[in-house]
Protein backbone atom coordinates (compact mmCIF):
# COMPACT_ATOMS: atom_id res chain seq x y z
CA UNK A 1 0.00 0.00 0.00
CA UNK A 2 1.39 3.39 -1.02
CA UNK A 3 0.32 5.44 1.96
CA UNK A 4 0.05 9.19 1.64
CA UNK A 5 1.66 11.78 3.86
CA UNK A 6 -1.06 13.56 5.83
CA UNK A 7 -1.22 17.17 7.01
CA UNK A 8 -3.94 18.36 9.36
CA UNK A 9 -3.99 22.16 9.21
CA UNK A 10 -6.21 23.38 12.05
CA UNK A 11 -7.18 27.01 12.56
CA UNK A 12 -8.85 28.34 15.71
CA UNK A 13 -12.20 30.16 15.80
CA UNK A 14 -12.57 30.52 12.01
CA UNK A 15 -16.02 30.88 10.50
CA UNK A 16 -16.64 29.10 7.21
CA UNK A 17 -17.76 32.34 5.57
CA UNK A 18 -14.27 33.82 5.87
CA UNK A 19 -13.31 31.74 2.80
CA UNK A 20 -14.09 32.68 -0.77
CA UNK A 21 -15.25 29.16 -1.56
CA UNK A 22 -17.81 29.55 1.27
CA UNK A 23 -19.09 32.92 0.06
CA UNK A 24 -16.61 35.51 1.34
CA UNK A 25 -16.76 38.36 -1.21
CA UNK A 26 -13.24 39.71 -0.55
CA UNK A 27 -10.09 38.00 -1.77
CA UNK A 28 -9.12 36.48 1.58
CA UNK A 29 -8.37 32.82 0.81
CA UNK A 30 -7.17 32.27 -2.78
CA UNK A 31 -4.95 29.32 -1.82
CA UNK A 32 -7.70 27.51 0.08
CA UNK A 33 -10.10 28.23 -2.75
CA UNK A 34 -7.68 26.59 -5.21
CA UNK A 35 -7.19 23.67 -2.82
CA UNK A 36 -10.95 23.19 -2.68
CA UNK A 37 -11.02 23.30 -6.49
CA UNK A 38 -8.55 20.41 -6.59
CA UNK A 39 -9.98 18.38 -3.73
CA UNK A 40 -13.28 18.22 -1.85
CA UNK A 41 -15.09 21.02 -0.07
CA UNK A 42 -17.62 20.09 2.58
CA UNK A 43 -20.14 22.89 2.24
CA UNK A 44 -21.87 22.15 5.55
CA UNK A 45 -19.27 21.12 8.12
CA UNK A 46 -20.00 21.67 11.82
CA UNK A 47 -17.98 21.50 15.01
CA UNK A 48 -19.26 19.03 17.61
CA UNK A 49 -18.04 21.20 20.51
CA UNK A 50 -17.45 24.98 20.20
CA UNK A 51 -14.79 25.28 22.92
CA UNK A 52 -11.07 24.93 22.19
CA UNK A 53 -9.98 22.29 24.70
CA UNK A 54 -12.95 19.92 24.38
CA UNK A 55 -12.90 20.03 20.59
CA UNK A 56 -9.16 19.38 20.48
CA UNK A 57 -9.56 16.50 22.92
CA UNK A 58 -12.07 15.07 20.46
CA UNK A 59 -9.65 15.54 17.56
CA UNK A 60 -7.03 13.54 19.48
CA UNK A 61 -9.23 10.76 20.87
CA UNK A 62 -12.17 10.40 18.50
CA UNK A 63 -14.43 10.40 21.56
CA UNK A 64 -16.96 12.87 22.90
CA UNK A 65 -15.78 15.18 25.69
CA UNK A 66 -18.40 13.69 28.01
CA UNK A 67 -16.61 10.35 27.64
CA UNK A 68 -13.04 11.61 28.09
CA UNK A 69 -13.99 14.10 30.81
CA UNK A 70 -12.54 17.01 28.81
CA UNK A 71 -15.85 18.84 28.61
CA UNK A 72 -14.43 22.33 29.27
CA UNK A 73 -11.09 24.13 29.05
CA UNK A 74 -8.46 23.51 31.73
CA UNK A 75 -9.03 19.75 31.86
CA UNK A 76 -6.04 17.63 30.95
CA UNK A 77 -6.29 14.83 28.40
CA UNK A 78 -6.48 11.73 30.62
CA UNK A 79 -3.86 9.02 30.44
CA UNK A 80 -4.80 5.56 29.28
CA UNK A 81 -6.82 6.71 26.25
CA UNK A 82 -5.47 5.62 22.91
CA UNK A 83 -5.00 8.70 20.77
CA UNK A 84 -4.65 9.62 17.15
CA UNK A 85 -0.91 10.06 17.77
CA UNK A 86 -0.66 6.55 19.20
CA UNK A 87 -2.46 5.02 16.25
CA UNK A 88 -0.44 6.93 13.66
CA UNK A 89 2.90 6.01 15.18
CA UNK A 90 1.81 2.37 15.45
CA UNK A 91 0.93 2.54 11.76
CA UNK A 92 4.50 3.53 10.97
CA UNK A 93 4.03 7.25 10.47
CA UNK A 94 6.57 9.83 11.55
CA UNK A 95 4.62 12.38 13.59
CA UNK A 96 5.12 16.10 14.01
CA UNK A 97 3.03 18.66 15.88
CA UNK A 98 3.45 22.45 15.84
CA UNK A 99 1.44 25.24 17.43
CA UNK A 100 -1.28 25.11 20.06
CA UNK A 101 -1.85 21.95 22.14
CA UNK A 102 -4.27 23.04 24.92
CA UNK A 103 -4.59 19.57 26.47
CA UNK A 104 -1.95 19.55 29.22
CA UNK A 105 -3.19 22.05 31.80
CA UNK A 106 -5.43 21.32 34.76
CA UNK A 107 -7.37 23.81 36.85
CA UNK A 108 -10.63 25.08 38.20
CA UNK A 109 -12.82 27.38 36.12
CA UNK A 110 -11.71 31.02 36.09
CA UNK A 111 -8.52 30.19 38.04
CA UNK A 112 -4.91 29.78 36.89
CA UNK A 113 -4.11 26.21 35.88
CA UNK A 114 -2.36 23.99 38.40
CA UNK A 115 0.30 23.21 35.80
CA UNK A 116 1.36 26.42 34.10
CA UNK A 117 2.61 25.43 30.68
CA UNK A 118 3.20 29.05 29.77
CA UNK A 119 6.56 28.65 31.52
CA UNK A 120 6.90 24.86 31.64
CA UNK A 121 7.11 22.67 28.56
CA UNK A 122 4.57 19.90 27.98
CA UNK A 123 6.29 16.68 29.13
CA UNK A 124 6.40 13.69 26.80
CA UNK A 125 3.74 11.80 28.74
CA UNK A 126 1.24 14.63 28.20
CA UNK A 127 1.75 14.94 24.43
CA UNK A 128 -1.00 12.56 23.42
CA UNK A 129 1.28 9.91 21.95
CA UNK A 130 3.31 12.22 19.70
CA UNK A 131 7.01 11.40 20.07
CA UNK A 132 8.40 13.14 16.99
CA UNK A 133 9.07 16.75 16.03
CA UNK A 134 7.39 19.05 18.56
CA UNK A 135 7.20 22.86 18.53
CA UNK A 136 4.29 23.59 20.81
CA UNK A 137 2.88 25.71 23.61
CA UNK A 138 0.04 24.27 25.63
CA UNK A 139 -1.88 27.55 25.53
CA UNK A 140 -0.27 29.47 22.69
CA UNK A 141 -2.22 32.67 23.33
CA UNK A 142 -0.50 32.86 26.74
CA UNK A 143 3.03 32.50 25.34
CA UNK A 144 2.65 34.83 22.37
CA UNK A 145 0.75 37.68 20.79
CA UNK A 146 -0.02 38.43 17.17
CA UNK A 147 3.65 39.19 16.84
CA UNK A 148 6.47 37.40 18.71
CA UNK A 149 6.43 34.71 21.38
CA UNK A 150 7.75 31.26 22.13
CA UNK A 151 6.97 27.55 22.07
CA UNK A 152 8.86 24.49 23.36
CA UNK A 153 10.63 21.75 21.43
CA UNK A 154 10.67 17.97 21.93
CA UNK A 155 13.57 18.38 24.40
CA UNK A 156 11.59 20.89 26.51
CA UNK A 157 13.73 23.80 25.39
CA UNK A 158 12.13 27.19 24.81
CA UNK A 159 12.06 28.22 21.14
CA UNK A 160 11.51 31.96 20.74
CA UNK A 161 10.16 33.43 17.52
CA UNK A 162 10.04 36.95 16.11
CA UNK A 163 7.51 38.01 13.53
CA UNK A 164 3.84 37.42 12.85
CA UNK A 165 2.80 34.36 14.85
CA UNK A 166 1.01 32.45 12.09
CA UNK A 167 4.05 32.84 9.83
CA UNK A 168 6.40 31.60 12.53
CA UNK A 169 4.30 28.54 13.37
CA UNK A 170 4.15 27.74 9.67
CA UNK A 171 7.94 28.14 9.44
CA UNK A 172 8.31 25.44 12.08
CA UNK A 173 6.21 23.09 9.95
CA UNK A 174 8.46 23.82 6.99
CA UNK A 175 11.47 23.10 9.19
CA UNK A 176 10.04 19.68 9.95
CA UNK A 177 9.67 18.97 6.24
CA UNK A 178 13.32 19.87 5.74
CA UNK A 179 14.30 17.37 8.47
CA UNK A 180 11.98 14.55 7.36
CA UNK A 181 14.12 11.61 6.22
CA UNK A 182 11.59 10.14 3.74
CA UNK A 183 12.02 6.63 5.11
CA UNK A 184 8.35 6.55 6.15
CA UNK A 185 5.26 8.70 5.58
CA UNK A 186 4.63 11.61 7.90
CA UNK A 187 1.62 12.91 9.79
CA UNK A 188 2.01 16.62 10.49
CA UNK A 189 -0.42 18.70 12.54
CA UNK A 190 -0.19 22.47 12.19
CA UNK A 191 -2.32 23.87 15.00
CA UNK A 192 -2.57 27.61 14.44
CA UNK A 193 -4.24 29.89 16.94
CA UNK A 194 -5.30 32.43 14.33
CA UNK A 195 -7.95 33.78 13.92
CA UNK A 196 -8.64 33.49 17.68
CA UNK A 197 -8.80 36.80 19.54
CA UNK A 198 -5.86 37.66 21.79
CA UNK A 199 -7.21 36.95 25.28
CA UNK A 200 -5.18 39.44 27.30
CA UNK A 201 -5.85 42.27 24.84
CA UNK A 202 -9.46 41.53 23.89
CA UNK A 203 -8.67 42.03 20.22
CA UNK A 204 -8.27 40.12 16.98
CA UNK A 205 -4.65 40.79 15.98
CA UNK A 206 -4.26 40.67 12.23
CA UNK A 207 -0.97 41.40 10.47
CA UNK A 208 -0.03 45.04 10.16
CA UNK A 209 -2.09 46.65 7.43
CA UNK A 210 -5.13 44.39 7.88
CA UNK A 211 -7.49 47.25 8.68
CA UNK A 212 -6.57 49.04 5.45
CA UNK A 213 -6.45 45.87 3.36
CA UNK A 214 -9.94 44.75 4.42
CA UNK A 215 -11.61 48.08 5.13
CA UNK A 216 -14.27 47.34 2.50
CA UNK A 217 -15.53 44.29 4.39
CA UNK A 218 -19.12 43.14 4.24
CA UNK A 219 -20.40 41.62 7.47
CA UNK A 220 -22.22 38.28 7.32
CA UNK A 221 -25.97 38.63 7.82
CA UNK A 222 -26.05 37.49 11.44
CA UNK A 223 -23.31 39.91 12.51
CA UNK A 224 -24.85 42.79 10.56
CA UNK A 225 -28.18 42.22 12.29
CA UNK A 226 -27.01 41.43 15.83
CA UNK A 227 -24.15 43.86 16.36
CA UNK A 228 -21.60 42.57 18.82
CA UNK A 229 -18.07 43.85 18.16
CA UNK A 230 -17.65 42.64 14.58
CA UNK A 231 -17.79 46.10 12.99
CA UNK A 232 -14.57 47.01 14.78
CA UNK A 233 -12.82 43.64 14.77
CA UNK A 234 -13.72 42.08 11.41
CA UNK A 235 -10.90 43.60 9.30
CA UNK A 236 -8.26 42.20 11.65
CA UNK A 237 -10.13 38.91 11.78
CA UNK A 238 -10.04 38.69 7.99
CA UNK A 239 -6.38 39.67 8.10
CA UNK A 240 -5.68 36.69 10.33
CA UNK A 241 -7.56 34.39 7.96
CA UNK A 242 -5.65 35.80 5.00
CA UNK A 243 -2.39 35.14 6.82
CA UNK A 244 -3.39 31.50 7.36
CA UNK A 245 -4.22 31.24 3.68
CA UNK A 246 -0.86 32.69 2.65
CA UNK A 247 0.85 30.16 4.88
CA UNK A 248 -1.12 27.31 3.36
CA UNK A 249 0.18 28.59 0.04
CA UNK A 250 3.76 28.55 1.34
CA UNK A 251 3.26 25.01 2.63
CA UNK A 252 1.93 23.81 -0.73
CA UNK A 253 4.85 25.48 -2.51
CA UNK A 254 7.26 23.61 -0.23
CA UNK A 255 5.55 20.28 -0.88
CA UNK A 256 5.81 20.91 -4.62
CA UNK A 257 9.45 21.95 -4.33
CA UNK A 258 10.17 18.67 -2.52
CA UNK A 259 8.25 16.69 -5.13
CA UNK A 260 5.78 15.27 -2.61
CA UNK A 261 2.65 17.34 -3.18
CA UNK A 262 0.96 14.52 -5.09
CA UNK A 263 1.86 12.14 -2.27
CA UNK A 264 0.29 14.27 0.44
CA UNK A 265 -3.27 14.74 1.68
CA UNK A 266 -4.07 18.13 3.23
CA UNK A 267 -7.00 18.48 5.62
CA UNK A 268 -7.94 22.07 6.50
CA UNK A 269 -10.50 22.76 9.23
CA UNK A 270 -11.16 24.87 12.30
CA UNK A 271 -12.14 23.82 15.80
CA UNK A 272 -15.13 26.21 15.83
CA UNK A 273 -16.26 29.62 14.61
CA UNK A 274 -16.97 33.01 16.20
CA UNK A 275 -20.21 34.87 16.86
CA UNK A 276 -18.43 38.12 17.83
CA UNK A 277 -20.27 38.60 21.13
CA UNK A 278 -23.72 38.37 19.60
CA UNK A 279 -25.04 35.26 21.35
CA UNK A 280 -25.13 33.92 24.93
CA UNK A 281 -26.31 37.19 26.45
CA UNK A 282 -28.63 35.31 28.79
CA UNK A 283 -26.27 32.45 29.57
CA UNK A 284 -23.75 31.82 32.35
CA UNK A 285 -21.15 33.74 30.37
CA UNK A 286 -21.98 37.37 29.79
CA UNK A 287 -22.52 37.82 26.07
CA UNK A 288 -20.11 40.75 26.03
CA UNK A 289 -17.22 38.38 26.81
CA UNK A 290 -18.00 35.40 24.62
CA UNK A 291 -17.24 34.44 21.03
CA UNK A 292 -18.31 30.77 20.83
CA UNK A 293 -20.00 28.34 23.28
CA UNK A 294 -23.30 28.19 21.42
CA UNK A 295 -25.02 25.95 18.89
CA UNK A 296 -25.61 28.70 16.35
CA UNK A 297 -23.99 28.35 12.93
CA UNK A 298 -21.75 31.32 13.71
CA UNK A 299 -19.96 29.14 16.28
CA UNK A 300 -20.40 25.68 14.77
CA UNK A 301 -20.11 26.05 10.99
CA UNK A 302 -16.47 25.80 9.93
CA UNK A 303 -14.43 25.36 6.77
CA UNK A 304 -13.51 21.77 5.92
CA UNK A 305 -11.44 21.13 2.80
CA UNK A 306 -9.60 17.90 2.03
CA UNK A 307 -7.31 17.56 -0.97
CA UNK A 308 -5.22 14.61 -2.09
CA UNK A 309 -5.62 10.88 -2.42
CA UNK A 310 -9.32 10.00 -2.78
CA UNK A 311 -10.30 13.63 -2.18
CA UNK A 312 -9.99 15.00 -5.67
CA UNK A 313 -11.83 16.54 -8.60
CA UNK A 314 -13.18 19.75 -7.09
CA UNK A 315 -16.19 17.98 -5.57
CA UNK A 316 -18.59 19.81 -3.27
CA UNK A 317 -20.39 17.75 -0.60
CA UNK A 318 -23.65 19.40 0.44
CA UNK A 319 -24.57 16.83 3.11
CA UNK A 320 -24.05 17.92 6.70
CA UNK A 321 -20.89 16.49 8.30
CA UNK A 322 -19.27 16.84 11.70
CA UNK A 323 -15.59 17.50 12.24
CA UNK A 324 -15.79 14.80 14.91
CA UNK A 325 -15.04 12.56 11.90
CA UNK A 326 -11.57 14.01 11.29
CA UNK A 327 -9.57 11.51 13.41
CA UNK A 328 -11.33 8.49 11.92
CA UNK A 329 -10.83 9.97 8.44
CA UNK A 330 -7.11 10.53 9.06
CA UNK A 331 -6.69 6.95 10.25
CA UNK A 332 -8.57 5.60 7.23
CA UNK A 333 -6.08 7.46 5.00
CA UNK A 334 -3.31 5.74 6.94
CA UNK A 335 -4.89 2.34 6.35
CA UNK A 336 -6.18 1.98 9.92
CA UNK A 337 -9.80 0.94 10.50
CA UNK A 338 -10.72 1.79 14.09
CA UNK A 339 -14.35 0.72 13.75
CA UNK A 340 -16.39 1.75 16.78
CA UNK A 341 -13.32 2.77 18.79
CA UNK A 342 -13.93 6.29 17.50
CA UNK A 343 -17.04 8.31 16.81
CA UNK A 344 -17.87 9.81 13.44
CA UNK A 345 -17.38 8.38 9.97
CA UNK A 346 -14.77 8.06 7.28
CA UNK A 347 -15.53 11.17 5.24
CA UNK A 348 -14.49 9.40 2.04
CA UNK A 349 -17.63 7.30 2.49
CA UNK A 350 -19.68 10.50 2.45
CA UNK A 351 -17.90 11.82 -0.64
CA UNK A 352 -18.56 8.59 -2.56
CA UNK A 353 -22.06 8.06 -1.09
CA UNK A 354 -21.32 4.60 0.27
CA UNK A 355 -24.06 4.69 2.90
CA UNK A 356 -27.51 5.14 1.32
CA UNK A 357 -29.12 5.13 4.79
CA UNK A 358 -26.94 7.91 6.19
CA UNK A 359 -28.89 10.46 8.24
CA UNK A 360 -28.21 13.99 7.08
CA UNK A 361 -27.83 15.66 10.48
CA UNK A 362 -25.17 16.54 13.07
CA UNK A 363 -25.03 16.76 16.85
CA UNK A 364 -23.09 19.04 19.20
CA UNK A 365 -22.42 19.31 22.91
CA UNK A 366 -22.20 22.83 24.38
CA UNK A 367 -20.32 23.60 27.59
CA UNK A 368 -19.18 26.51 29.78
CA UNK A 369 -21.94 28.94 28.74
CA UNK A 370 -24.51 26.26 29.58
CA UNK A 371 -24.94 22.51 29.66
CA UNK A 372 -26.44 22.32 26.20
CA UNK A 373 -27.07 19.99 23.30
CA UNK A 374 -28.22 20.67 19.77
CA UNK A 375 -29.11 18.97 16.52
CA UNK A 376 -28.70 20.54 13.08
CA UNK A 377 -30.52 19.31 9.99
CA UNK A 378 -30.59 20.95 6.54
CA UNK A 379 -33.76 22.82 7.51
CA UNK A 380 -33.61 23.32 11.28
CA UNK A 381 -31.43 23.98 14.31
CA UNK A 382 -32.87 22.81 17.62
CA UNK A 383 -31.10 23.24 20.96
CA UNK A 384 -31.78 22.51 24.62
CA UNK A 385 -30.11 23.56 27.87
CA UNK A 386 -30.06 22.29 31.45
CA UNK A 387 -31.77 24.80 33.79
CA UNK A 388 -29.73 25.56 36.89
CA UNK A 389 -26.65 23.66 35.70
CA UNK A 390 -23.37 25.55 35.54
CA UNK A 391 -21.70 24.67 32.25
CA UNK A 392 -18.28 24.93 33.87
CA UNK A 393 -19.16 22.43 36.60
CA UNK A 394 -21.39 19.88 34.89
CA UNK A 395 -20.67 17.89 31.75
CA UNK A 396 -24.22 16.61 31.23
CA UNK A 397 -27.71 16.58 32.68
CA UNK A 398 -30.62 14.19 33.07
CA UNK A 399 -33.08 16.99 32.35
CA UNK A 400 -33.12 19.68 29.67
CA UNK A 401 -35.47 22.41 28.49
CA UNK A 402 -35.98 24.10 25.14
CA UNK A 403 -33.37 26.72 24.27
CA UNK A 404 -33.93 27.70 20.61
CA UNK A 405 -35.31 26.50 17.30
CA UNK A 406 -34.60 28.12 13.93
CA UNK A 407 -36.22 27.47 10.59
CA UNK A 408 -33.28 27.70 8.19
CA UNK A 409 -35.54 27.85 5.14
CA UNK A 410 -37.03 31.16 6.29
CA UNK A 411 -34.31 32.37 8.64
CA UNK A 412 -30.83 31.47 7.35
CA UNK A 413 -29.07 33.84 9.79
CA UNK A 414 -30.89 32.37 12.82
CA UNK A 415 -32.43 35.62 14.02
CA UNK A 416 -35.94 34.47 14.99
CA UNK A 417 -36.27 31.84 17.71
CA UNK A 418 -39.49 29.90 17.10
CA UNK A 419 -39.02 27.35 19.88
CA UNK A 420 -42.29 28.40 21.53
CA UNK A 421 -44.20 29.06 18.29
CA UNK A 422 -47.24 26.77 18.20
CA UNK A 423 -46.94 26.29 14.45
CA UNK A 424 -43.63 24.46 15.01
CA UNK A 425 -44.76 22.10 17.76
CA UNK A 426 -44.88 19.02 15.53
CA UNK A 427 -41.49 19.76 13.99
CA UNK A 428 -40.00 20.42 17.43
CA UNK A 429 -41.37 17.12 18.68
CA UNK A 430 -39.64 15.22 15.89
CA UNK A 431 -36.37 17.08 16.40
CA UNK A 432 -36.58 16.37 20.14
CA UNK A 433 -36.75 12.65 19.52
CA UNK A 434 -33.78 12.81 17.15
CA UNK A 435 -31.79 14.84 19.66
CA UNK A 436 -32.62 12.42 22.47
CA UNK A 437 -31.44 9.56 20.27
CA UNK A 438 -28.14 11.40 19.70
CA UNK A 439 -27.65 12.06 23.41
CA UNK A 440 -28.39 8.45 24.31
CA UNK A 441 -25.98 7.18 21.66
CA UNK A 442 -23.22 9.63 22.62
CA UNK A 443 -23.59 9.67 26.39
CA UNK A 444 -25.13 6.32 27.31
CA UNK A 445 -28.39 7.50 28.85
CA UNK A 446 -31.60 9.13 27.73
CA UNK A 447 -32.51 12.36 29.54
CA UNK A 448 -35.87 14.07 29.53
CA UNK A 449 -36.66 17.41 27.87
CA UNK A 450 -39.19 19.43 29.85
CA UNK A 451 -41.97 21.27 28.07
CA UNK A 452 -41.62 24.62 29.79
CA UNK A 453 -39.92 27.43 27.87
CA UNK A 454 -36.96 29.41 29.12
Amino acid sequence: MNRKNIIFYCSDQQRADTCGCYGQPLNVTPNLDRLAGEGVRFANAFSPQPVCGPCRAMFQTGRYPTETGCFRNNIMLPSGIKTLGNYMEEAGYETAYVGKWHLASEGEPDKPPVIDHTVIAVPLELRGGYTGYWRTADVLEFTSHGYDGYVFDENNRKVAFTGYRADCINDMALEFLEKWDRSRPFFLTISQIEPHHQNDRGHYEGPEGSRERFRDFILPGDLEALGGNASGEYPDYLGQCASLDENVGRLIAKLKEMGIYEETVIIYASDHGSHFRTRNRDAHLNGSDDYKRTGHDSALKVPLIISGGPYCGGKVVEDLVSTESIPKTILALAGVNVGDAMIGENLADVVYEKNPDRENQVFAQISESRVGRCIRTPDYLYAVYAPGKDGYRYAASDCYADDYLYDMRKDPFQLHNVVNDSTYMEIKGKLRLRLLDWIEQAEGFRPIIADEGK
